[in-house]
């Protein structure tokens, strides 16, 4: 078998064609990420996620998706229920914090619930991202709270709850996007503030949950920390703040490639991702010559990155014994106007 990359791959619509296909037996990926275009029904994920896996026959391919709530929910009605955001669950926590711990452990366990029996295994969540006031919308909402305090108390819940349910979370943004003023999406974000500051506020939930077996990296310069390069193509950033300081020795995934916070083409910004010290690249767009560009520029996983990867794909669990229509109805008792 070839040797697995250091990717994670999107595809670009429901059905994988025989170009997708090939190239993904020939690239061997980590593994692959879903997004709303390649939705359409529950058994036409099932299927996609199928025809993904047996692309890299013998090997146990992670699928991940985005699936938080509110409006970051890649599966929607009527094939899920409509979930609430993060900042929705943050409003119960504020008021009675058992209850919205409890929410927030809820409401990953039926994303499990959900997911994994499509055959997705690892939800892009909790966003541990603490917003301040005026800083850019793309967080906004999608945050438990302003505070870390918060914000760690929800992340833990909600991790334990996708953990429980058999799936694997991964932590974003690392270091921290609460702060930025620019949408990643477009624009490159520039945070100006003191590292205390960074570490009092931004970096507190990672550094909290440090011990979780992935994250996903921010495209977000601190100027305090190098000035020159945002944090997903910052060795600095990794090696001092996301290794050094908040301590997280778990896979560590890049953000989306093609997000034009990045500069350069699309293989120089896998190329910088790399040599940064990311372990795993993400390109999320399924646009085939894109993705032979970020092939081009990622290694065969090995080494201590391939460590980091073999204990994630290690600390799967069987899901728990939770009776889904019961949890079900209890959440949705909390939260009715989701």
């Amino acid at each position: 078998m070839t040797d697995t990359r250091a990717l994670i791959l999107g595809c670009s619509g429901p059905v994988l064609t025989e170009e997708e296909k090939a190239f993904y037996r020939d690239v061997q990926p980590w593994g692959f990420i879903l997004f709303g275009r390649n939705i359409e029904s529950l058994d036409q994920v099932k299927r996609l996620t199928n025809d993904l896996r047996e692309t890299v026959a013998g090997r146990h391919a992670p699928v991940l998706i985005d699936q938080e709530g509110g409006r970051v929910q890649r599966i929607k009605p009527p094939l899920t229920d409509k979930y609430p955001s993060g900042s929705d669950l943050g409003a119960i926590y504020a008021s009675d914090k058992e209850k919205g711990l409890r929410a927030a452990w809820l409401m990953s366990r039926l994303h499990a619930f959900d997911l994994l029996k499509l055959g997705i295994d690892v939800d892009c969540l909790p966003v541990l991202d603490v917003p301040i006031v005026g800083s850019s919308d793309v967080i906004g909402s999608r945050a438990y709270g302003r505070d870390p305090e918060t914000v760690t108390a929800m992340g833990r819940a909600a991790a334990q709850g996708l953990k429980d349910g058999g799936m694997l979370p991964v932590m974003k943004h690392m270091p921290g996007h609460g702060r930025a003023f620019a949408d990643s999406h477009h624009n490159l974000p520039i945070v100006d503030v003191p590292r205390e500051t960074l570490e009092a506020h931004d970096f507190a939930p990672f550094k909290a949950m440090h011990n979780e077996l992935m994250g996903m990296s921010a495209h977000v310069v601190f100027t305090a920390i190098d000035p020159e390069r945002p944090g997903t193509t910052s060795k600095i950033v990794i090696d001092e703040i996301v290794r050094g300081y908040i301590g997280f020795d778990g896979l560590l995934m890049s953000d989306d490639t093609s997000m034009n916070a990045l500069a350069g083409t699309i293989g120089e910004r896998a190329r910088d991702i790399v040599a940064a010290g990311c372990d795993i690249v993400l390109h999320c767009n399924g646009v085939m010559a894109e993705m032979q560009a970020v092939v081009a520029e990622a290694p065969v996983l090995s080494g201590i990155s391939k460590a980091r990867a073999d204990a994630a794909l290690a600390g799967f669990a069987k899901p728990d014994a939770s009776d889904e229509a019961a949890l079900r109805a209890e959440f949705f008792a909390m939260v009715p106007s989701a």
